[in-house]
């Protein structure tokens, strides 16, 4: 990234930088789903140019547009210019929080994201009552709702919740007897939905002879926030998780994260954020060179894949996805792939590398019809594989790609590659 950080929130310049080149339309995932020059890359840069000028309102049409965006970050990977559409995008989505606040359910869950105790609370109120609203398919930790309801219908499959969260299942310091020790940022989904992520991730590391630091006090990295406007609860939890991990970096290793989400928004977009704070920005920068995806740091620090080689190998075939936030902002794809390989047949889909269409909580709500076309394509390319397990390194994506499966009728099951290698390393 050749410019400053503060000269690309200048909209205007980052707006005059585009050559309407026109190679991000083709790989723009809401323009695959909504085939409008408005909702492109070059279409948005536009409107934040003319936005900043004065030139364009700031009214529900304009709201409207800017948060079609899914923030993959497939033009500026493309770009010849690697003009940040995303980050930019991000930052008006806090002018569009300013003027129209947010809504009240969002506002909720971002209350919940800011305190742990009240989501261990709701969570566990959640578990207690969710076979009351929800048919639970516990094979692959999801459900589907009873009744048709806004944003619920009941074709659709949500994450199922765990009956005890992964921090509040394991004590938080986990003596290995090795001489090493790596701290554990978990992730929401992975805490309270997919547990067996972390439960896997403790198998590794007690393999490995490497200690394991749970860092319970942990916030969500506040990703969804971010990705919404809600600049405030970022503000909050990025400043408390920053100075939480200065306090024990120094005696761990790494913090291994087994989510790409999470992972880009520690080591990524807490700079981004902290643009206008450079106290706050300095101090993330420290933080960043310890965090780490886990199958990244796993692959290139540990003797994993020596170990791998040893065990037998499994009949399961295994195709792979890469998560945005992982393969185009982290730069994290042969690792996994490396690893999860010793023991499986991976067979390539067509793209692996194409969005998933997660894209964030207003996606997964009011925008949900985008996300489900988005959703169609990975799930036909999945099938045409005939792998029994599709696997990614973020919850995120596990979440959308089991919905898109279960509406195609594919019975591909989802695993992280954590799962896949500490399941490896019993043979």
């Amino acid at each position: 990234m050749s410019k400053m950080i503060n000269e690309i929130f200048n909209f205007d310049s980052t707006a005059d930088d585009c050559v309407k080149c026109g190679k991000c339309i083709p790989v723009c995932t809401i323009h695959q789903v909504n085939p409008d020059e408005v909702t492109s890359p070059r279409g948005f840069l536009d409107l934040l140019g003319a936005y900043k000028r004065g030139n364009l309102e700031l009214d529900k049409n304009a709201k409207d547009i800017f948060e079609s965006c899914f923030l993959c970050t497939n033009c500026v990977d493309v770009c010849p210019k690697s003009i940040p559409t995303d980050m930019v995008i991000e930052q008006v989505r806090s002018d569009i929080a300013d003027k129209f606040g947010i809504a009240w359910y969002k506002r909720a869950f971002f209350l919940l994201l800011r305190h742990r105790w009240l989501n261990d609370i709701a969570f566990k109120l959640g578990w207690s009552f969710q076979t009351c609203g929800f048919k639970i398919k516990a094979d692959i930790n999801s459900m589907t709702s009873r009744f048709n309801l806004p944003m619920l219908k009941t074709n659709r499959l949500l994450p199922s919740l765990a009956k005890t969260s992964f921090l509040n299942a394991h004590k938080e310091n986990i003596d290995n007897g090795g001489t090493r020790r790596v701290a554990i940022f978990i992730g929401c989904l992975a805490n309270y939905n997919f547990k067996e992520i972390g439960d896997s991730l403790l198998e590794i590391l007690e393999v490995l002879e490497i200690d394991a630091f749970l860092a319970k006090s942990q916030k969500c990295c506040s990703a969804p926030a971010y990705f919404t406007g809600d600049f405030d609860t970022v503000d909050s939890n990025a400043k408390f998780n920053i100075a939480y991990f200065e306090s024990f970096s120094r005696d761990v290793e790494a913090i291994l994260v087994p989510e790409a989400t999470c992972s880009a928004m520690l080591k990524m977009d807490y700079e981004h954020y902290f643009h206008d704070q450079p106290d706050w920005r300095a101090r993330a920068k420290v933080i960043m060179d310890k965090v780490h995806m886990a199958t990244e740091w796993l692959h290139n620090h540990t003797e994993l894949e020596s170990i791998l080689r040893t065990k037998e190998q499994d009949t399961k075939v295994v195709t792979y996805h890469d998560p945005c936030h992982a393969r185009k902002v982290q730069g994290v794809h042969t690792e996994p792939r490396n690893l999860v390989r010793q023991n499986y047949k991976i067979v390539e889909m067509s793209d692996p590398n194409v969005c998933c269409g997660f894209g964030g909580v207003t996606m997964q709500s009011e925008k949900y019809h985008f996300a489900e076309a988005a959703g169609i394509p990975k799930a036909a390319m999945i099938k045409k594989t005939g792998a029994d397990i599709v696997s990614a390194e973020c919850s995120a994506c596990r979440m959308q790609i089991n919905n898109s499966m279960h509406g195609a009728g594919v019975r591909t099951v989802f695993k992280n590659p954590i799962e896949l290698i500490a399941e490896a390393l019993k043979k």
